[in-house]
């Protein structure tokens, strides 16, 4: 039996949430924290210090209206920390230029709309961590 790879599968990729609102941090964590393992910074400050600190990260979601420093501004410094990592969006309004330029360039795989669908951004996780494993 090979208890290395039992190890391996059973150990949850881990994913940073970035948000101002905590509520959005809790329900990300209590509904997505059965799957994945949930770090999260209320701020981009505080999302740049885990960045620098945990090398397991795998996969980083970011609100994009926060204060002080929108999504992009903090993802556009994290990719300079952690440029492997898998970069999202989430936003509760239109896809604006800035988040458009950023899809067009490849800093983010992706947008997601809010209120959030936990079910899509399970599936495009799931999705880029399998992509990661080959």
């Amino acid at each position: 039996m090979n208890y290395q790879l039992i190890i391996t599968q059973m150990v949850k990729s881990k994913i940073l949430y970035v948000d101002d609102e905590i509520i959005n941090l809790k329900l990300f964590g209590a509904i997505l924290g059965k799957k994945y393992h949930i770090v999260t910074a209320e701020n981009g400050r505080s999302g740049l210090d885990i960045l620098t600190g945990d090398k397991d990260i795998q996969v980083v979601i970011s609100d994009m209206k926060m204060p002080n420093m929108n999504g992009i501004e903090f993802i556009t410094l994290a990719v300079k920390i952690a440029p492997h990592i898998n970069f999202y969006i989430l936003t509760g309004f239109e896809i604006t230029d800035q988040i458009q330029n950023a899809l067009d360039v490849g800093m983010i795989r992706k947008y997601f709309r809010k209120p959030f669908n936990l079910n899509e951004i399970s599936a495009e996780i799931d999705s880029v961590l399998e992509k990661s494993k080959n």
